[in-house]
This record gives C-alpha cells, structure tokens and sequence, in this order.
C-alpha cells in the first residue's frame, strides 16, 4: 500500500495511492472527524492503514470516487514530521572509502551507528525545487538514502523486534551544503538548509517489503547515472539502527530514519561535480519509485 499526501483544494490530504487512483484517507473517518486531519494523525493513532484498506474497498464497490487527478500537487508523504528527521552518516564502505580518497586520508568505518538529523523545516516532496543561495553555500550534493517510517513507538527496543515497528520505507535525499559541512565540522548545518529533505513519494508500508536489505537504490543528475548500489551493502541494517536510536530516546509513531548513503556523491568525483541552478536530480529506490527534484536558485 502507498501513502502519503497531496495538496488539494488547498489543503493538505492524507491518501492512499491505489489502482483506483488518489483515494481521500478521510473518507473513511467517522463523520466530523475529517477536517484536521493529516496522515501523521493517522499513523499516531494506529489508523493508517486500516483506512487505506478500506477506502480501496469503498472506490472497489463503487462507493469512493478517486480524488481529481488535475489540481493535485504532491506533497512529501509527512510533509512536516512532528521531530527532526533522523539520519545516518557513513553507513556504507565504499562511501568512506570514497570520502578517504577525495580527502586523502584513512578513516575507518564506525564502531557504532553515527546519527545527526536534519530539521522538518527541511522537508519537501516530489517536484518541489531544491532551492540554495550562492551567498549560503556554492558546494550543493545530493544522497538517495531508504529511509525508515516508524508505526509502532517505543525505546530500548531490541533488534530482533525492531521491524514490528516499522510502518513502511521512503525516500530522502539527503541534500548537502558540502562548503557549510567543512567549514563547521560537523553535519547538522550543511544538511539542514530548507529544502534540503526532499521526501517521497509516498510511503510503502512494510508488508509489500519482502527484505528492505535487498533493494537496488539509484540517483542520477540530469539523466547521468551517479549513485547505483543495493541496501544490502549497509554497514548497520535497520534494526541495528533502530536498537541503537531507541536506546534510552522513544521513538514516536511519524518518525522518519534515512539510513545513508551509498558511493556516487558529487564531492569524492575528480573532478567534483556540485549541483547547479537547473539541474534535475532523481532518485530511485527499488519497490518504492522515483523522486525528482530541481535545482533553484535563490
């Protein structure tokens, strides 16, 4: 099942995206209940998926039309978490083995999960422009992560049931100010810059995800291959990740892992290559789909 949200009539929806078509979450709500509602409502409360269900059954029985196709714009799936994104930097070898080379140096991959986040004023969804000022950084990068959306909260919560939390996998492009990185050492403000969470296009909830450890994941610029591998190369697998997050620190339902990213960035080529005004950038993840975003300047 695919969900997510799309702005219509003005308003952020919540909808499951079906053979049917774009079918309104709220539809199925009990009367009066529809108006402020958003999918992480939905998902807070337990409910998402059972009104993804049945609002296929009510468009099925001819009970639901699909929402209009023209008018709608997509929006990220939670087009504003209720916390930062978490992330994870250096979760695949030859990523640090490319960065070691870029900057001629020897680093080893990391004992433990390294996590930093990125704020939810960063989020954007699919179509939307990446928008960056020369003035603010000239280094723009992209990173095509799987990212991981928690259903069910908790902490301290072991890896051996860590899936059972998880309601389903996105993707974010972990845009980078590769200038802002460097000059403040540390990762929060060069990927924290708004727009700079492209996320999408929906939601793929866990039960269509076979293994999230067998997923090829791709990211090309203009139609130029540059990132290309498999989630199976990870260093620490989701439920490392999520055992070691939720140690001492709750995860709450609407929370949003990115996992990392493979090798292919702009910065580790030679010569490196940064994004420009224009650029299209997509990113693909196997079982989920696309999410292509542009390049803007300010």
């Amino acid at each position: 099942m695919k969900l997510g949200t799309i702005e219509w009539a003005g308003q952020a929806v919540p909808v499951c995206f079906a053979a049917q078509g774009i079918l309104d979450l709220r539809a199925a709500l009990p009367a009066g209940s529809a108006a402020a509602t958003t999918l992480l409502d939905l998902i807070a409360g337990g409910q998402a998926v059972a009104l993804g269900q049945r609002v296929q059954q009510m468009a099925a029985a001819g009970e639901l039309a699909p929402l209009p196709a023209d008018g709608v714009k997509p929006l990220a799936p939670i087009p504003r978490t209720a916390r930062n994104v978490f992330c994870l930097g250096r979760n695949y070898a030859d990523h640090i083995q490319e960065d070691n080379v870029s900057r001629d140096k020897q680093t080893p991959p990391p004992e433990y999960p390294q996590f930093f986040t990125k704020p939810s004023s960063a989020i954007v969804g699919d179509g939307a422009a990446i928008r960056y000022d020369e003035r603010v950084t000239r280094r723009l990068d992209y990173e095509v992560e799987l990212a991981v959306v928690i259903g069910t909260g908790g902490r301290d919560i072991n890896a051996a049931d860590a899936l059972k939390h998880v309601l389903g996998y996105t993707i974010v492009n972990d845009v980078t100010a590769r200038d802002l990185q460097r000059r403040h050492d540390q990762w929060f403000k060069g990927k924290g810059l708004d727009t700079f969470c492209p996320m999408g296009p929906w939601i793929v909830t866990a039960d269509e995800i076979a293994d999230p450890h067998a997923l090829r994941l791709a990211l090309s610029v203009n139609g130029e291959p540059r990132q290309d591998a498999s989630t199976g190369d990870m260093i620490f697998r989701i439920p490392q990740i999520i055992e070691s997050l939720s140690a001492g620190l709750t995860l709450e339902p609407g929370d949003v892992i990115a996992t990392g990213t493979p090798s292919g960035v702009g910065y580790a080529m030679n010569p490196r290559r940064f994004l420009a005004a224009g650029d299209v950038v997509e990113c693909y993840v196997q079982g989920i789909g696309r999410l292509t975003n542009t390049v803007q300047a300010a």
